[in-house]
Order: C-alpha cells, then sequence, then structure tokens
C-alpha cells in the first residue's frame, strides 16, 4: 500500500486512486451534519480549458500513462471497455452525488466521447458504492476511495483483494470494475473522488508530476477532469485502439489518432518534459509528511530543490520544491517560507496551465500580507485568482480566497463589503468543507489571521 501526495496549502485537499494490492492509495475524509448556515452552494456549468500541448508530447503522455501503474509496475497491454458502458449507483449516497455524477457523465459523453449510460442492472460494467468510511478503512485503513477490478461491492473485494482478479497487470480487457466512495465525507471530496476514480475505472492507472493540467499528477491541485483528462480518454476509446495491444502498437497509431482528434496539436512545439527521478518524488512526499520530524522535512525539502535544479527543470516541478520548502520552514521560519513562495509562483508563471497552482500560492501569500496588516497587498494577491478558482470548480479554495478577501476588506476600513463577501463564501464552503463544524472551523481560521481580531 501506498500513499498518495497531498498539496497541503491553506486547505486539505486530498486525492485517491486506483487500488490494486499493492498499487493502492489514500485520501483523507471528513464527515457531514445537517448545517443552520446558508444554503450550499455548487457548480451548474464546465468549462474546462483546451490542453495546449503538442501530439508529439501528448503521444509521450498517453504511453506513460496507459502503461505503467504508480508504483512503476508496468502493464504489458492496453486495457478499456470494449462496449458500450453501464454505470450503477448502490448503496447509501449522499445527496450531492447523483447530480455531480450526472454532470461527470454528460461531460464524458460530449467530451470523451464515451458511450456511457446509467443502468440500474446488476450487470452494469461499472458499480459505485456509497459506503462509510469506516467501511473503506476496515478494507484499506489509509484509503478513503478506490477503485477496483472484476468486483462490484466492497464484501467482495475484501475477499478478493489479494487473487489475481483484482491485480491489474494481469487484465486483458474491462469488464467489470467497482469504485468506492466515502458517503460521509464533503460534497466536494465526494465528486473530487468521483472524478478521479471514475477515470481511472475507464483508462490510465498512472499519475505524472510532470503534467501540470491533470488529475493524473501526484500533486493533486486538479480536482475535477481537465481538458487534457477528457482529451486522453477520448484517444483512449478511439476506434484505432483495442485491448490488447502493447504499447509499441499503440504508440504506432497514436499520431494519426492525435492528428484527427487535436489538430492544433500538430503546429505546437514539442516540449520534451524530462521524466522525474523517484528520488525527487521521495523528497518532496517526505517534505510534505505528516508524521515526519522536522529536520527529516527540511532536508528532504532541500534534496527536492537539489534535484530540480540539477534537472535543469524550470517548471511546476521547480515551483513545487520550493513549494514544500515553504511548506516545511512557515512554522519556523515564516519569512523565509514566503521567499520560498515567491519562488514558486515564479516558477509557475513560466509554466502553461498553472493558473490554478498560483492560486494555491495565492492563498499563502496573502495569508501572510493579512498577518501583516496589509490589507490591500491581500487584496492585489487575490484578485485574479477567484476566476480561477471557480472555473476549476474548486469551492474549497473559493471560499478559502473569499475569506481572505472579507479580512484584507476588514483590514482596509470596509467592513460592509467583507461582510457580505464572507457570507458569499460560506455557501461555497459548504459544498467544500462539508458541516458546519468543518466550515465555521475554516472562518475561524481565516479570521485568526487578521492582527484586529486578535489570536
Amino acid at each position: 500500500m501506498r500513499g498518495r501526495l497531498v498539496l497541503p496549502l491553506v486547505l486539505l485537499l486530498n486525492a485517491c486512486v486506483p487500488a490494486s494490492n499493492p498499487d493502492v492509495a489514500t485520501r483523507a475524509a471528513i464527515g457531514t451534519s445537517h448545517s443552520s448556515l446558508p444554503p450550499m452552494k455548487n457548480f451548474a456549468t464546465s468549462l474546462p480549458e483546451a490542453p495546449v500541448r503538442s501530439n508529439n508530447d501528448l503521444a509521450l503522455d498517453f504511453i506513460e500513462l496507459s502503461f505503467q501503474m504508480e508504483s512503476g509496475r508496468t502493464l504489458p497491454v492496453l486495457t478499456r471497455f470494449e462496449t458500450p458502458i453501464t454505470l450503477r449507483v448502490t448503496g447509501t449516497p449522499p445527496a450531492t452525488l447523483m447530480p455531480d455524477l450526472r454532470r461527470l457523465m454528460a461531460r464524458l459523453r460530449n467530451e470523451a466521447r464515451i458511450d456511457i449510460s446509467e443502468t440500474r442492472s446488476d450487470t452494469a460494467h461499472i458499480t459505485i458504492q456509497a459506503v462509510t468510511r469506516e467501511d473503506i478503512r476496515r478494507v484499506l485503513p489509509q484509503a478513503a476511495c478506490f477503485v477496483a477490478p472484476n468486483v462490484s461491492s466492497i464484501e467482495e473485494y475484501r475477499t478478493a483483494r489479494r487473487q489475481p482478479k483484482t491485480n491489474w497487470t494481469l487484465l486483458k480487457t474491462r469488464e467489470k470494475i467497482a469504485v468506492f466512495l466515502p458517503n460521509d465525507a464533503s460534497p466536494q471530496e465526494v465528486r473530487d473522488c468521483l472524478h478521479e476514480e471514475l477515470a481511472q475505472a475507464l483508462g490510465p492507472l498512472n499519475d505524472l508530476y510532470r503534467l501540470p493540467d491533470s488529475v493524473f499528477n501526484d500533486d493533486n491541485v486538479h480536482t475535477v477532469l481537465t481538458g487534457f483528462d477528457m482529451l486522453i480518454l477520448r484517444a483512449y476509446y478511439d476506434p484505432a485502439l483495442r485491448s490488447g495491444m502493447t504499447r509499441g502498437q499503440v504508440a504506432a497509431a497514436l499520431p494519426a489518432i492525435l492528428s484527427r482528434i487535436n489538430p492544433q496539436g500538430a503546429r505546437q512545439p514539442a516540449r520534451y518534459a524530462t521524466r522525474t527521478p523517484p528520488e525527487w518524488s521521495r523528497a518532496i512526499q517526505t517534505a510534505l509528511g505528516r508524521s515526519i520530524s522536522f529536520t527529516s522535512r527540511q532536508t528532504a525539502a532541500h534534496e527536492g530543490i537539489r534535484i530540480a535544479t540539477a534537472m535543469g527543470w524550470e517548471d511546476h516541478r521547480r515551483a513545487f520544491a520550493h513549494y514544500a520548502m515553504g511548506r516545511v520552514m512557515q512554522s519556523t521560519d515564516p519569512e523565509l517560507a514566503q521567499k520560498h513562495y515567491l519562488i514558486a509562483d515564479r516558477y509557475y508563471a513560466l509554466t502553461p496551465g498553472t493558473r490554478l497552482h498560483r492560486a494555491y500560492v495565492a492563498t499563502q501569500l496573502s495569508a501572510y500580507a493579512i498577518t501583516k496588516g496589509d490589507g490591500a497587498r491581500a487584496l492585489r494577491l487575490i484578485a485574479p485568482h477567484v476566476q480561477t478558482a471557480m472555473q476549476s470548480e474548486n469551492a474549497a479554495l473559493l471560499s478559502t480566497l473569499l475569506l481572505l478577501r472579507a479580512e484584507a476588506l476588514e483590514l482596509e476600513g470596509r467592513p460592509a463589503e467583507a461582510s457580505g463577501v464572507r457570507l458569499d463564501s460560506v455557501g461555497w464552503a459548504r459544498y467544500g468543507f462539508g458541516p458546519d463544524w468543518a466550515v465555521r472551523a475554516k472562518l475561524r481560521e481565516i479570521a485568526s489571521l487578521n492582527p484586529l481580531k486578535g489570536s
């Protein structure tokens, strides 16, 4: 069992990945309850950005995503569903699951051109079972959601988890997949699990740090399927491919596929992003670890920066290494942490497709400005990123930015505006963080940054 790296910014937003022992990863979960707060808000439409990549780079990404697992284990052949896909929901789903699922399925049909539909039949190709966090943890103690092949219930997986039938590397085609989601987590966490797990039930099983605009990335910045992800899934289900094809066969077919479905990619120059050394991944995971000593985390963060520098990276991975150092130093040397956040933001600015990354970093920079009583700077830092959070359908990030804006407005002597912004944030916080206690805790956390209010 292997943990999934989390990007712990001001918010703790996590993600989950496919489960096939030992290729299992984890996601933190929180509970929900009836709310006495203003009504929950949610996202009505999706506005994904089209990927800006050469088809050459897309082909390399597709191959590495599709023929390897996060653990490094090789997948010998491509596997997918070869008939129109049916999907059912079992268990006790939370009220927000079905609307979010139907929006996602509509996107899969329209953007990825996948023939997928709902059914109530027990012969469904994909079963989404909504169970409690405790039910999931009894099977996988560190997981909050996962996907597994050739089973349709968590009880069946419990029995078969160490048998060949649930081994992804032995699959020849996909016929039956189960997705297990928590029904007592925040609405956003359930949705985020749904997007990533359903994508992996349908397509690639790997994550790549080099992808800045994808849920198939261990940094977990993106929480809903992006334009890049939909393009990968569209290629995955192109008629020119089929289950059982080898890496070489798929690589030979991809140029024609991508030329047809992504003609603008033929005009883009190739970037040839380098692969990410496992030593860097381990260093970043250690630096951002929760049960690791400060000295070990600091050493690991330095190692992450050293490797990124030696690799000559000037992309989001170099940025992420500095971000990790900022997180390590934040409690002991906040000024040094801010320097690393600023460096991270500078490298993110050099990488296309990282507007959401910069929005996360802006929460750190603006929070620090608020602690210093500099409301004007905080407002300038926040302003470019509210729309990004909205477009990315990230309610937790959006509510955090709005709460920070409210405190900055109070520092600027604009209490009426601050009150309105804070009220607006609560509806998004209910979707992003869930129960009343979690929402109120976030409100208190952000308010405590304001020097006018004390600690």
